[in-house]
């Protein structure tokens, strides 16, 4: 840390110290107004070292935020009902089943859920080395593709063991929608006549 540069503790510590300062010094409190607008420095006392105020970082623009439309997710929650009775089998109370029917209905579910995904979405990992892999990740990795879990300290590059390999979406296949389909019904209920 340098006195031109001080650390955001060291900032919070000088904000409060010429809060304080400003309301019991009148003095003080016009010059740091004279420095605020732009005129001379703060004079100092032979008393107490007024540091001059560093100027305000620049804020960072805040991220726009995208609202999501609900209609692609409906969309494949109603895929997963139709191809493997997804919500079906989630709203299912299985407590008294065995465990042998519960495996024997999760394999179906998994068996519809895994050819769903592979019909409408290419799905592939992030990272090609093996689960366990020693990898190391240079300064300006993708934080959104890699998660570091464990002792992180520092910064990059980072030595570290895949303990996931992760996903990525390369493709999405979802079919095109009706302007008066209404996808929040995703499974319409059956009336047998």
């Amino acid at each position: 840390m340098t006195d031109s540069n001080p650390s955001f503790l060291g900032r919070i510590t000088l904000a409060v110290s010429a809060f304080f300062r400003i309301l019991g010094d009148g003095e003080f409190a016009a010059a740091v107004l004279r420095v605020r607008d732009g005129g001379a420095s703060a004079p100092t006392t032979a008393s107490t070292p007024t540091p001059a105020p560093s100027p305000a970082p620049k804020a960072a623009p805040a991220p726009t935020l995208k609202e999501a439309s609900p209609d692609a997710a409906l969309q494949l929650l109603g895929l997963l009902q139709r191809d493997a009775r997804f919500i079906d089998f989630v709203e299912e109370d299985i407590k008294r089943f065995s465990d042998a029917d519960i495996g024997a209905a999760a394999r179906l579910v998994h068996e519809g859920c895994r050819a769903t995904l592979r019909e409408h979405f290419t799905i592939r990992p992030v990272r090609d080395e093996a689960e366990g892999s020693r990898v190391t990740l240079q300064e300006g990795f993708d934080a959104s593709a890699i998660r570091l879990t464990g002792n992180v300290v520092g910064k990059a590059p980072f030595v570290g063991s895949i303990s996931h390999r992760g996903w990525r979406v390369t493709e999405v296949r979802l079919p095109k929608l009706a302007e008066s389909h209404n996808a929040k019904v995703i499974a319409p209920a059956e009336v047998e006549l």
